[in-house]
């Protein structure tokens, strides 16, 4: 029986916020994005207009929307949201800074901190219930668009499982790679399992920040 054709992932953490600035916990909750964080959506934009891309997928977080309809304005694409490419749930923690969080959850924080894949926040998701919902969703959109290129307007916390899948990483492990807002981030779905092609890949973004600063 033969194989299904590869599936190409671009895979993007939207644009910098305003809690991202303030070092906030956003999880289901959201912040517009900045300056910055608008700039290097335009950026975006510019960066796939050249490139083939058949489908625009989005979270339903205004943050990851913001981004995408950057990105559809100079590719033409209509946005598919789906809401498993949300952040992770961050319960009572979400709106917070982890000082305020410190004060008010000593022991969450503490429990959070200890990076158990199966420690849930209060009200909240742990780890290994993101890294499942994560994988399930990439695994549907390999399966169901084989062969095409798609783009993905995500999260950190997503992104992140997503690597640690395609890295066969541990989910208690440190984190050793990079999750920069409007990275561009490359995997290729081939045989039943993704791989990494490239990671963090920012060089759109110099001059967004430069016309930033």
């Amino acid at each position: 029986m033969p194989s299904s054709p590869d599936t190409h992932l671009i895979a993007i953490r939207h644009g910098e916020t305003e809690w991202n600035s303030e070092g906030r916990f956003q999880g289901h909750l959201n912040s517009v994005l900045n300056a910055e964080g608008m700039a290097q959506a335009q950026a975006l934009g510019m960066r796939l207009a050249g490139e083939r891309l058949d489908l625009l997928l989005s979270s339903d977080l205004g943050r990851a929307l913001q981004t995408a309809s950057a990105i559809a304005m100079r590719t033409g694409h209509e946005i598919v949201v789906d809401p498993r490419l949300r952040e992770r749930r961050m319960g009572v923690f979400q709106g917070l800074t982890p000082d305020e969080v410190q004060r008010r959850y000593p022991q969450e924080y503490a429990r959070f901190l200890s990076h158990d894949p199966d420690y849930a926040i209060p009200e909240g998701e742990s780890m290994r219930q993101l890294f499942e919902r994560s994988v399930a969703c990439f695994s549907e959109l390999a399966r169901l668009h084989a062969g095409l290129t798609l783009a993905t307007v995500t999260h950190g916390g997503v992104l992140a499982m997503l690597y640690r899948h395609a890295a066969a990483m541990p989910l208690a492990a440190p984190r050793n790679f990079p999750l920069h807002n409007a990275g561009v981030n490359r995997l290729r779905h081939r045989l039943g399992a993704w791989q990494l092609q490239s990671w963090g890949d920012i060089a759109h973004l110099e001059s967004a920040l430069d016309d930033t600063q």
